[in-house]
């Protein structure tokens, strides 16, 4: 069902971006048609209609390929301050801690919005290494951030 969800939002977000790209271009070349005498005329089309197919399966296999998990060596107990300031200069807070994970979500309102509210990203211990989910942008800077403060504890 989350991955539903994804989907649908990702679509959303597709469309939404598709509609803005058309306003502007139409207010920039001073044209007097309206946005959705714009997008009608172009759905009416055969590349309005694979343009409207690419973007449905784009955000169908989006949630796929846009979520991911990393790992990086450390302990969550140990190394818990480095974990924290590595999601906290990444734009990300510690919204919770539950059975044994630590859950950071998006710093402020705009970010959580860019990220359409799929901005929650999970530290778990797995052995000698910290696992990190969530989506794939949080997660790679995160962990490239906590790669790197680990490094440089090591040193």
């Amino acid at each position: 069902m989350r991955y539903a969800v994804r989907a649908i939002k990702y679509f959303a977000a597709f469309v939404v971006l598709y509609l803005a790209v058309t306003w502007l271009s139409l207010r920039a070349s001073g044209l007097d048609v309206s946005v959705w005498d714009s997008v009608s005329a172009t759905m009416r089309t055969p590349r309005g209609i694979a343009l409207a197919v690419a973007v449905a399966l784009l955000s169908a296999a989006y949630p796929k390929f846009g979520f991911i998990t990393r790992r990086v060596e450390a302990s969550t107990e140990e190394d818990r301050e480095r974990i924290v300031t590595a999601f906290e200069t990444s734009g990300f807070g510690l919204a919770a801690e539950e059975d044994g994970a630590m859950i950071f979500r998006a710093g402020n309102p705009l970010r959580r919005l860019l990220l359409l509210f799929e901005d929650e990203v999970r530290v778990e211990q797995y052995g000698q290494w910290v696992e990190i989910t969530g989506i794939r942008r949080a997660v790679a800077r995160a962990a490239y951030r906590l790669e790197w403060y680990m490094d440089n504890k090591r040193r």
